[in-house]
């Protein structure tokens, strides 16, 4: 599938699963490489619901992260909930994580730079392909980037109950939850299906995130940060005042979108110079807005 990008191109690999079957990447990078020293592998998984979209709605994440020719993407065309439940999905996206890693050299990737980021349900995949990274102890990531993620389906936070927002809302939440875990029982949903679950988040990577107030993932996303947060990992969390979901995509010419974007991508190149190589570690910082002991998170509330 073409993209129309003036500053990343789009190249499709098709590899193997175990049944034989074939999984396309879309690999991105940028048209003109600024360095030649290794770049930062980044497996970006889509969003839409863990039922919607292709591997070619990362484009706007490459834009802001490969176009200055110091990373390289990899999204995957994973398998959505439409044609199967979990876990094809979460399956796909982490052979695709394999496949970085053992291709890493072939893309000029430095294998300790590891990424894996999403939006919306890709973000529940890249929570659920950290938790497996950590618990099968095969793959190094550097550091994650879970944008507004979709993380729990038992829906009783607060900002998912009744939430009439645009976009995405309470109701076509409960939707693409029974889409995505199929015949699961309810007692029975392992953490890598709905990573909300997970309550022992010690070992993952650090994380990068944002949300808006008024997206039924704001409790969970702020949440999964305190969790992080509470077992030692640094995270840089930003809250949007009057954003629904998917607001960087629906209103790209936004200010507040350039607000945003302007955070991942700073908080990105911080990753990059603090995660994965031999440098000293930034010192954290304490947010204006939380408690004293919340050193690690970044709670900023846009205007």
């Amino acid at each position: 599938m073409p993209i129309h990008s003036r500053r990343v191109i789009k190249q499709d690999v098709w590899i193997e699963r175990p049944d034989h079957s074939k999984l396309r990447l879309a690999i991105f990078r940028a048209k003109q490489v600024a360095t030649k020293r290794p770049s930062t592998g980044i497996l970006w998984l889509h969003g839409g619901g863990y039922a919607l979209e292709t591997a070619e709605n990362a484009l706007v994440y490459a834009e802001q992260l490969v176009a200055d020719g110091r990373s390289v993407m990899v999204a995957p065309d994973y398998t959505t909930s439409a044609l199967a439940p979990y876990p094809a999905a979460l399956d796909d996206c982490y052979l695709a994580l394999t496949w970085l890693r053992d291709n890493a050299t072939r893309f000029g990737v430095n294998p300790n730079q590891l990424v894996v980021g999403g939006d919306s349900a890709g973000r529940g995949l890249t929570a659920a392909v950290c938790l497996r990274a950590r618990d099968q102890g095969n793959v190094k990531i550097a550091w994650q980037i879970p944008i507004y993620p979709m993380l729990d389906d038992r829906l009783v936070l607060a900002s998912a109950k009744n939430n009439d927002a645009p976009v995405w809302n309470s109701r076509v939440n409960q939707a693409a939850w029974d889409l995505y875990l199929g015949d699961l029982l309810l007692d029975k949903i392992p953490i890598y299906a709905a990573p909300g679950r997970a309550t022992d988040l010690a070992g993952l990577p650090p994380a990068i995130t944002y949300v808006g107030d008024l997206d039924p993932f704001l409790d969970e996303t702020c949440l999964y940060a305190k969790r992080l947060e509470r077992a030692g990992i640094p995270v840089a969390c930003k809250v949007f005042n009057g954003c629904y979901h998917g607001f960087n995509q629906v209103a790209p010419h936004a200010d507040v979108t350039k607000v945003a974007h302007d955070f991942l991508r700073t908080e990105f190149f911080k990753a990059q110079t603090n995660y994965g190589r031999q440098t000293r570690k930034r010192k954290p910082s304490v947010c204006k807005h939380q408690a004293p002991r919340l050193h690690y998170v970044i709670w900023a509330l846009s205007s």
